[in-house]
């Protein structure tokens, strides 16, 4: 796979480059409330600028139905990239159009320009190979050279992803070059005990890597609305917490192969529970019980591990030689629920263990929580694309940059 440094080496002054980027940010308003997915891009943007070349960024943003909507603008994107770079960024209001066409032809060499959300188009997203190959010809008519950095898109078979490179000459951003290593730390050449914590809201998001898992890790440690179900598996009275009843036999199989294989599959011993989901705006105070796992209310919501099994997982993770998080142990948007999330943070932080954060709400989890990005071995940008990745699927917008 060509990197941005075989592009260095060959020169790109004067030439316009698309970029791939992942600028899907979230947004309160106007207002980006998590800018880490910018950050992680950054470093190849301001790179290629400062090789000379006329850069010109595209993203998605959220899942407008292919057509412009002002609550998807990438403009407050676009606007922080140009503050993180220290440079002004120029933006196109259209994906292809006037808009688009004037902002590239106008940018000086070392420019840079985002174009308006991808998805404002329908042919980014169509499963009509023509459509979409079609919205292609019109992005692949603004560049000269493709680079691919949106690692958070990568499993997606869209235009911009897919289409392009195959359009252009391409090559693999710093980010995805990145993201990439590491995650062939977790398949190919992993150091033992490996140990992977599962969280977030449903099991049935998490089936596929959990057969893989099964074949890799050493231990499995499971919170977050997922864990539910597996306390059903197990006969246990779960109340009104979120729960997939048709996914039950699913999880007693994996019980059982993990216990057939020696993996340690590993269950909350307690949770906090309340008679009601948390304001997550106001973050009125919630007043949880701690209960055990196996005696929760038939009218309480369980919303994130107890005290004792934090500390059972962070005796979990403190011999690992790698650990692999995705997904938070409980609703750690409210100051109420988040001491599961904060348990499992601090618990990678302390083990001695080459550390992943997979990406989704379990990045956005540390960054709210407070810890130091830095302190970890990698955070992802992509949680669906990783999980993907570790289920051993072909990646579309990985296929596309290796040929």
């Amino acid at each position: 796979m060509k990197t941005i440094d075989d592009l260095a080496t060959e020169g790109v002054a004067g030439k316009r480059i698309f970029v791939r980027a992942d600028l899907n940010v979230p947004l309160d308003g106007t207002t980006i409330t998590d800018d880490g997915r910018i950050r992680a891009v950054q470093p190849t943007i301001a790179k290629l600028a400062a090789l000379g070349a006329k850069v010109i960024v595209a993203s998605h943003l959220g899942r407008p139905k292919g057509a412009p909507d002002p609550a998807f603008s990438l403009a407050p994107a676009a606007r922080r990239l140009g503050e993180l770079l220290g440079q002004d960024v120029a933006f196109a209001t259209d994906t292809v159009g006037e808009s688009a066409q004037a902002v590239v032809a106008s940018l000086a060499d070392g420019q840079v320009a985002v174009l308006e959300n991808l998805r404002f188009n329908a042919g980014e997203t169509s499963k009509d190979d023509a459509e979409r190959g079609a919205f292609a010809d019109q992005l692949a008519a603004l560049a000269e050279l493709y680079v691919g950095d949106g690692f958070g898109a990568v499993h997606r078979k869209h235009a911009s992803v897919y289409d392009l490179p195959k359009r252009l000459p391409h090559a693999a951003g710093g980010l995805i070059a990145t993201e990439v290593g590491v995650l062939k730390k977790l398949t190919e050449d992993v150091k033992r005990p490996y140990v992977v914590v599962l969280g977030g809201a449903k099991v049935s998001d998490k089936l596929a890597v959990i057969d893989q898992l099964l074949e890799k890790a050493d231990r499995i440690l499971v919170g977050g609305g997922m864990a539910y179900t597996f306390l059903k598996a197990k006969g246990h009275e779960v109340g009104i917490s979120l729960l997939q009843e048709d996914q039950v036999p699913v999880c007693l199989r994996y019980l059982a192969e993990a216990e057939k294989r020696g993996v340690e599959f590993v269950l909350p011993v307690d949770v906090l529970v309340s008679p009601e989901f948390p304001d997550l705006k106001g973050k009125t105070p919630a007043n949880p019980t701690t209960v055990a796992s196996d005696a929760i209310p038939a009218d309480q919501e369980g919303l994130d591990i107890g005290p004792k099994t934090r500390e059972l997982y962070a005796a979990k993770l403190a011999d690992a030689g790698t650990v692999f998080w995705n997904g938070p142990m409980g609703v750690f948007e409210h100051p109420d629920f988040a001491n599961g999330t904060k348990a499992v943070a601090q618990g990678l932080l302390d083990s001695p263990a080459f550390t992943v954060v997979g990406g989704g709400d379990s990045a956005a989890a540390v960054r709210l929580l407070g810890f130091d990005e830095n302190a970890f071995g990698h955070i992802s940008t992509g949680g669906g694309a990783s999980l993907e990745y570790l289920e051993g699927k072909t990646l579309p917008g990985l296929a596309a940059l290796e040929d």
